[in-house]
């Protein structure tokens, strides 16, 4: 069974091979990897070229800005339902997300629509992350459950889509096209009584690279979570 993992990238230079490595020591020939950057300038574009020479199953977009983690996704999954893959798995490539993951995840796709994973399972899940880090995953996970009514940990990106069960217009209806587009798109899958399922999952900290996320992002995240309600309620 082929399927495609898409993993935008952002001055994620240290990152890549590794990621690349753990993929297809795991899944051989079965897997295609869709890199989508925004404009790296630490050399990540560089390395996915090379990786490209190496392996005719990784592609690549070059973006030529920086338009959002949520649109990289949105655009990889438009990319795949063109291709006609079924099943598309999305992630981090900072070393967070263990492509071991995926194959509990296949284990569950058969009879749900969309598998996703959490970080709320477990009582060391968010183990080395900075107070800071852990406040704001926490502090989001929370108000999206108590605003919106989900008890899902929505915010991650790490994901399988079964895309011939799921009407992709019914993701490109999140709007945001950066970090609020993961918990606002499962929002909206909920809504329309998809069928999701979650995997528990220990996310370390990052060991190389820099997180991309801003406080402006945070302060952003909470006015368009309010907006998303009031527009809800509507």
């Amino acid at each position: 069974m082929k399927f495609l993992i898409i993993i935008p990238t952002l001055n994620e230079h240290k990152n890549i091979s590794l990621i690349y490595n753990k993929i297809f020591n795991i899944f051989k020939k079965n897997v295609e990897i869709l890199f989508i950057d925004d404009n790296s300038s630490d050399g990540s574009k560089e390395e996915i070229i090379d990786l490209k020479k190496k392996n005719k199953k990784v592609n690549y977009i070059f973006r030529k800005k920086k338009l959002g983690i949520g649109s990289a996704h949105k655009l990889g999954i438009k990319i795949a339902k063109k291709r006609k893959y079924q099943y598309v798995c999305t992630m981090d490539c900072d070393g967070t997300h263990d492509p071991k993951t995926i194959k509990s995840m296949f284990n569950l796709i058969k009879k749900f629509d969309l598998v996703i994973t959490t970080r709320f399972k477990y009582k060391n899940s968010l183990k080395g992350w900075p107070l800071k880090r852990i406040f704001i995953t926490k502090a989001r996970y929370y108000l999206v459950s108590f605003i919106l009514n989900s008890k899902l940990d929505s915010s991650g990106g790490f994901r399988l889509y079964d895309l011939k069960k799921i009407n992709i217009k019914d993701i490109f209806l999140a709007k945001d096209k950066n970090y609020n587009f993961f918990w606002e798109s499962i929002f909206i899958l909920e809504c329309k009584k998809y069928k999701i399922a979650e995997i528990p999952i220990i996310l370390p900290n990052r060991t190389l690279g820099s997180s991309k996320m801003r406080f402006a992002d945070v302060f952003y995240g909470i006015f368009y979570l309010f907006k998303i309600f009031i527009f809800h309620k509507l």
